[in-house]
């Protein structure tokens, strides 16, 4: 591998900025054995705010041109007149459709009802409740006032999701659950279920299984977990699961979020990772925030930087996912794991043993 891997990163807030400065050293060059370039953007509110959103359109095109992407945690102001979540801009930006988060097992730590496989969640990136138009009408405040909201899904973003759902299913050998309340809502939801069906036709070896969204929590819950899961989701389920599926293994900060974008193919032209947990302020400035979520999405981008730049890329991959499970395992631990490690020192321990790896590797051949 001769070309340096570039890696577009994206400025956050609060302990999401924190977090990121950690995590960055897993990216070390000399760490890795490679050169890793780091393009970076301030998507940090202030920032957003003087430049009116201008330095997000920036990165969201720099990330179409290198392919990969590391978001921090950003802070979304309440205000309407403010500049709002950048995350809907880069997502569009970028051409983005699925949102993959994936909740495995953390060594030493007991998971909730009894799961030992992972669980895949695959959700829309864009539309569905997330930017729908939303008014009202009426007298605020009075009894007939009325709330609207419009919203839209594509047959496109719907043949997305369930392609990559039953192609991840695929390579895992794992079951394909779920679906949206399409017996509700036949003509809306309707057409992701089309869509799964369609997908289960193109891949008729993966077990499909599809539940209405309501039965699929409580089967989370009560024993469909028999072996990996797989579960294709609107955006608005999606986002409600991953928030369920994740702290069911340990923690919210305990696995990476991958938003993607494709080729005519079903190929993957853009991957940018990020953890799936907010700026958590009570926990600036004090060392104690879990940066494993953070340091896997630096696996997950070594990962796809592996289709371009090759074998040393899935390597570095690989050390890295092995080194923050086992770190885990070997008692060094977060608070929120039942641990008193701080992130410094999590992440400290993480960086040695990918340089014990790497180097281990290497005399090996």
């Amino acid at each position: 591998m001769s070309d340096a891997i570039r890696i577009v990163v994206l400025d956050g807030d609060e302990t999401g900025q924190e977090l990121l400065e950690q995590y960055l050293r897993v990216l070390d060059s000399e760490l890795l054995g490679f050169e890793v370039a780091l393009e970076r953007f301030d998507l940090s509110l202030e920032n957003r705010r003087l430049t009116q959103n201008g330095v997000v359109h920036e990165a969201a095109e720099a990330m179409r041109t290198a392919g990969l992407g590391i978001k921090a945690a950003t802070i979304t102001p309440e205000g309407k007149e403010d500049v709002g979540t950048p995350n809907a801009i880069v997502r569009e930006g970028i051409g983005g459709k699925v949102i993959v988060r994936t909740g495995r097992r953390l060594p030493g730590i007991a998971p909730m009802a009894g799961v030992h496989y992972p669980i895949s969640v695959v959700r829309m990136a864009v539309e569905d409740a997330y930017g729908a138009k939303q008014w009202r009408t009426g007298d605020p405040g009075a009894d007939d006032e009325v709330a609207f909201r419009e919203e839209r899904i594509t047959r496109s973003t719907c043949r997305a999701v369930s392609e990559y759902a039953f192609r991840t299913a695929e390579r895992l050998d794992a079951r394909v659950y779920g679906g949206p309340k399409w017996t509700v809502s036949a003509i809306y939801e309707g057409m992701l279920k089309e869509e799964m069906d369609a997908a289960a036709a193109r891949h008729p070896s993966v077990d499909y299984k599809p539940v209405l969204i309501d039965a699929t929590y409580a089967g989370l819950l009560s024993g469909a977990t028999d072996k990996t899961l797989v579960i294709p989701a609107l955006n608005r389920d999606g986002d409600c699961l991953s928030d369920l599926v994740l702290p069911m293994f340990g923690s919210i900060a305990g696995a990476e979020s991958i938003l993607l974008a494709f080729d005519e193919d079903y190929n993957t032209t853009v991957a940018m990772a990020e953890a799936p947990h907010g700026t958590a302020p009570a926990l600036q400035g004090k060392d104690l925030a879990n940066p494993l979520a953070m340091i896997l999405a630096c696996g997950a981008i070594m990962h796809h930087a592996a289709d371009r730049h090759g074998p040393s890329a899935e390597r570095a991959s690989r050390a890295i996912y092995e080194a923050a499970l086992e770190t885990v395992a070997s008692g060094v631990k977060t608070f929120d794991l039942g641990g008193s490690a701080g992130t410094t020192e999590f992440t400290t321990a993480v960086v040695e043993r990918i340089h014990t790896k790497l180097e281990v590797w290497t005399a090996l051949g």
